[in-house]
């Protein structure tokens, strides 16, 4: 229920907290809908109030405190993560978006807010994926794994080798659940992805199977070994997904980094490359395939199959991955 008449109050009536202020404002502003969209927005508001308290943030808890300054000062910081390769520019341009929407959730008008996120990160999004992806060597994928389980970073080698393998985001590699997945691999030969999914597309009315080879079960019995005892995922029953990220991902990437590996996000293009290629016998174009000029329609079903795969509703999202139709 919106406090109207308490804006004047801390986070402008919502709560003591920044972290709690922002998603219940959200509720309020879509009615209880927009299910998937209400929690995009809040986890990237989350991701803006752990750099509100950061070190390298302003260190404050009410939206009160929060003016044009400080939005611009969180754009500089995601501009410094797209530049060292940490962070898409698409993600960044929504994280600003979301802060702009649930600062207006927060304040009932749109005075505080950053009117363009593209011109304040001083970037553009990249539709069209301009060079070939990392990651697509399985040999240097297995090298990345055991690099880092020599350093103790099994769980990090398993979401490597499940990104690679089925084209997982690094959230649904966290979160998938391994019985059902290995279950389904044994008697059915394929797997649905539904766990972590973006935008809530789970269950019945968002199916997303995808074909088990040796690649996927390997990957899947490795997952399995190195899951927390008592848990069904990568996440122990005393960890939340937040300190899965914090430390374990976080100090992989360092790793990652120094195997040519810009990022866990690379393994899902390089298993949409390998896709396009399985499925139409040419390489994929950024890798210089020539398929979209021998057979538009083979092209085509070959992109809306990998959609599907990867979990997107839309077939152009594809050449952000494999290369555009040229």
């Amino acid at each position: 229920m919106a406090l109207v008449s308490r804006r004047d109050g801390r986070n402008f009536g919502y709560g003591r907290q920044l972290s709690y202020a922002g998603p219940q404002a959200l509720k309020d502003m879509f009615g209880g809908g927009h299910y998937g969209t209400v929690k995009a927005h809040c986890d990237r508001w989350l991701a803006f109030v752990k750099w509100c308290r950061s070190e390298q943030g302003p260190g404050i808890n009410d939206a009160r405190q929060i003016d044009r300054k400080v939005l611009a000062d969180y754009a500089a910081y995601l501009r410094n993560m797209v530049r060292r390769g940490d962070l898409a520019v698409s993600t960044a341009q929504n994280r600003l978006s979301s802060v702009n929407r649930t600062m207006a959730a927060l304040r009932g008008d749109q005075y505080v807010k950053l009117p363009s996120p593209s011109k304040a990160l001083g970037m553009q999004r990249i539709g069209v994926r301009q060079s070939a992806p990392q990651g697509q060597d399985r040999e240097q994928v297995q090298q990345i794994a055991h690099a880092l389980c020599l350093h103790h970073h099994q769980r990090a080698a398993a979401i490597v080798l499940l990104a690679r393998s089925t084209g997982m985001r690094l959230r649904e590699a966290i979160l998938a659940d391994l019985p059902r997945l290995s279950r389904e691999a044994s008697e059915l030969g394929m797997i649905n992805i539904q766990d972590g999914t973006k935008g809530g597309r789970a269950g019945a009315s968002a199916p997303r199977w995808i074909a088990v080879d040796d690649h996927v079960r390997g990957a899947l019995g490795f997952a399995r070994q190195v899951s927390p005892a008592g848990s069904r995922n990568l996440i122990a029953p005393h960890e939340s997904y937040l300190n899965v990220l914090h430390q374990i991902i976080r100090s992989a990437r360092d790793i990652l980094h120094a195997h040519n590996l810009k990022g866990f996000h690379e393994l899902r293009a390089a298993y949409a490359c390998e896709r396009y290629e399985q499925i139409t016998q040419h390489p994929a174009p950024i890798n210089g395939g020539q398929c979209c000029q021998v057979d538009r329609n083979l092209d085509r079903e070959a992109r809306k199959q990998i959609s599907y795969e990867l979990g997107h509703g839309r077939i152009d999202v594809v050449a952000t991955y494999i290369g555009g139709r040229t």
